[in-house]
């Protein structure tokens, strides 16, 4: 059966590639069950089985992940998506103007998240709501952006969490900068010191702006992190339209390290990513990690996945979820019995509930709010600005009372 390397690259004298690059439903399925568990260089720590695997290089960043803290990372991802759930139906309900679903990606985030040191700084793209809640952000806080409220309220410097960023790939810029100040200032160079973690799609690794960040980040020797997400679809682009490699060997061309983890795993999500900004925090450079993981939903609200997947492809990544593996480990080593299952579920539905009330009694903000913490000092010139756009608005008032 010909591999989606070879339909998707034709040889010579096959016929245009545009025609050559469409699959049948079996070339599609047969590719994705080669290469659906990231190939024999990811790194994988616990199968979708359950079973751990020993590694002689990562075990040691995960030597304190006792019964307890894995027993955390679950309640983590189980709150994770359960929030994400609810949020998906609040805007299918129009209390939400849109939202970015994360489900099948919660082990990528909640693991790269946990590995974060409180000096450390991250960048989010619009998805990373796991990564928010590991840095301590309120949940609610993420729901204000997406109903069109505020651009995001939270202490960026105290939670060490960057504002989310919408267009695609600008944050790795911003990264990069901010990583290469952390190197000017001195803050690398022992286990004490900072390191940045930046995150994005498979779709933005075609963006400049990534390429840009890997440029800067590897001469400035930055102590950055890229954490890409490879949830296989750039909206409605499978990753293999847009590299012949897979994407972790793009950092060999910039002259720094890269890695394939299994992003469905949060043990290894967690090790390699403490591994990298270990690396980084000791002055040794910028690392790029690719997380092998699956939307399993769409890539907003306002897409339909059926136009350009197959509900087979679904049906196999829903084998590998990272919560169940995680759940039927905790049950089969005796380290969590059905009660306390039952008790986290619970926990997660009056999470999910108390987001709801919140949200849809959410108070609309007052104008003015929107000229409010632009600057961090006063600015005349957006005083006055304020004050014409008020005065604006108090004419329809005006005009209504006559």
């Amino acid at each position: 059966m010909p591999s989606p390397e070879q339909w998707t690259h034709p040889e010579p004298g096959e016929g245009p590639a545009a025609q050559a690059a469409q699959p049948s439903r079996e070339q599609v399925i047969a590719g994705l069950r080669n290469t659906d568990a990231g190939g024999a260089e990811v790194t994988q720590l616990l199968t979708p089985e359950g079973e751990r695997i020993a590694s002689p290089q990562f075990d040691r960043y995960i030597s304190d992940v006792d019964p307890e803290a894995l027993r955390g990372l679950y309640r983590d991802m189980v709150l994770v998506r359960r929030a994400d759930r609810e949020a998906n139906a609040m805007q299918r309900q129009g209390q939400l103007g849109i939202w970015v679903p994360l489900l099948g990606q919660e082990a990528a985030q909640v693991g790269s998240g946990r590995a974060l040191k409180p000096q450390d700084m991250a960048f989010p793209s619009y998805r990373e709501h796991g990564v928010a809640y590991t840095r301590g952000v309120d949940f609610k806080e993420l729901l204000g952006i997406f109903r069109c409220t505020d651009h995001g309220g939270w202490d960026f410097q105290a939670h060490g969490f960057h504002p989310y960023t919408i267009v695609i790939g600008n944050q790795v810029l911003n990264a990069a900068g901010y990583a290469m100040g952390q190197k000017f200032e001195g803050k690398v160079g022992d286990d004490d010191g900072e390191a940045t973690i930046v995150y994005f799609g498979d779709g933005a690794t075609s963006q400049g702006d990534v390429h840009e960040g890997f440029v800067w980040a590897a001469v400035y020797d930055a102590p950055l992190v890229f954490f890409c997400q490879n949830n296989q679809w750039a909206i409605s682009e499978p990753t293999e339209r847009q590299s012949r490699l897979p994407l972790y060997q793009r950092a060999r061309g910039y002259g720094f390290p890269g890695i394939r983890v299994d992003g469905n795993d949060v043990l290894a999500c967690l090790a390699v990513t403490r591994w990298a900004l270990e690396e980084c925090r000791h002055g040794n450079g910028p690392v790029l990690i690719e997380a092998f993981t699956y939307r399993m939903d769409a890539h907003t609200t306002t897409d339909d996945p059926t136009r350009y997947r197959l509900s087979e492809e679904l049906e196999v990544w829903k084998h590998k979820d990272p919560i169940e593996r995680v759940r039927v480990h905790l049950a089969r080593n005796g380290f969590a019995d059905q009660e306390w299952f039952d008790q986290i579920q619970s926990e997660a539905d009056a999470f999910a509930a108390d987001l709801r009330e919140f949200c849809f009694n959410m108070p609309e903000p007052p104008p003015e709010r929107v000229f409010a913490n632009v600057y961090a000092e006063p600015s005349p010139v957006l005083d006055a600005q304020r004050d014409e756009y008020l005065s604006y608005l108090a004419g329809f008032v005006e005009a209504g009372e006559r």
